[in-house]
């Protein structure tokens, strides 16, 4: 009885926490709530940051800072229109002086850009514009949320089919995370290249750099894991889709710069 009580809760919250994404309309698991996103992620932002000072490896480099807080600035303007809550975000972005090639965008509009992304694929500004318009997408599109619900009820249900089972499942979470969650990051990655193409091209960034963008990723990555069992799509998959869209985005990207 438990048992079926337990299991009765848990599909019970999951349907409830289904929710329509109000940008994409894509119905999504959210078990943690905006607010509950944002302060964890103030929280985990601070202390990158603080880190990142501790370390010397926050960029004192004027010109580089200034071209990034440009390109985020009228990024983050476009943000504002696409989805007009984050009007009220505590936007911030970071220059961390690493060779990593990586940048991000936290629930909350916590940005950070590493200046081994910059370097290494001697990003143009448009290059520069259309990762970040990718990254602020994942903001908008409320996947760090989604991500933090998966793994709630990931861990939920492990937990739940341990009691069912009467033993400890705990060992299968590397399966849960290729069955569960990979395949949604997927998505949610495909997705942020929709938007955040169009994105760019709202705040003038050219279309083509989306395309041009991943090339150097390509040539840099020296190739990529099988595409089930990563989180992105394959760099060819992600350019055919990217360059299909690119047709769409002109007008726009037109538009936006005159």
């Amino acid at each position: 009885m438990k048992t079926t009580l337990a299991v009765t809760a848990l599909l019970s919250v999951s349907l409830v926490a289904c929710q329509e994404n109000p940008v994409s309309g894509r119905n999504q698991l959210v078990l943690v709530s905006e607010e509950q996103a944002q302060a964890s992620s103030s929280q985990a932002y601070a202390q990158t940051i603080s880190e990142a000072q501790k370390k010397g490896q926050l960029s004192t480099n004027a010109a580089l800072n200034g071209r990034v807080k440009r390109i985020t600035d009228r990024l983050v303007t476009q943000a504002k229109v696409m989805y007009p809550p984050s009007a009220g975000w505590d936007w911030s972005i970071a220059v961390i002086d690493e060779p990593t090639v990586n940048a991000w965008a936290m629930p909350g509009g916590k940005m950070a850009i590493y200046t081994g992304i910059i370097n290494k694929l001697k990003l143009t500004d448009d290059e520069i514009g259309q990762i970040m318009g990718h990254e602020i997408s994942h903001a908008l599109l409320g996947h760090g949320r989604e991500r933090m619900s998966r793994a709630m009820a990931t861990q939920g249900g492990l937990q739940l089919g341990s009691l069912i089972a009467g033993r400890d499942l705990s060992i299968l979470a590397p399966v849960a995370t290729v069955a569960l969650t990979l395949p949604n990051s997927r998505g949610a990655e495909s997705e942020a290249d929709r938007y955040g193409i169009e994105l760019a091209a709202r705040a003038g960034y050219d279309p083509h750099a989306a395309v041009s963008l991943w090339e150097k990723m390509n040539a840099a990555g020296g190739g990529s894991p099988p595409e089930f069992l990563s989180t992105h799509p394959t760099p060819g998959n992600r350019m055919q889709a990217l360059n299909a869209l690119v047709p769409q985005m002109m007008p726009i990207y037109e538009k936006a710069r005159n």
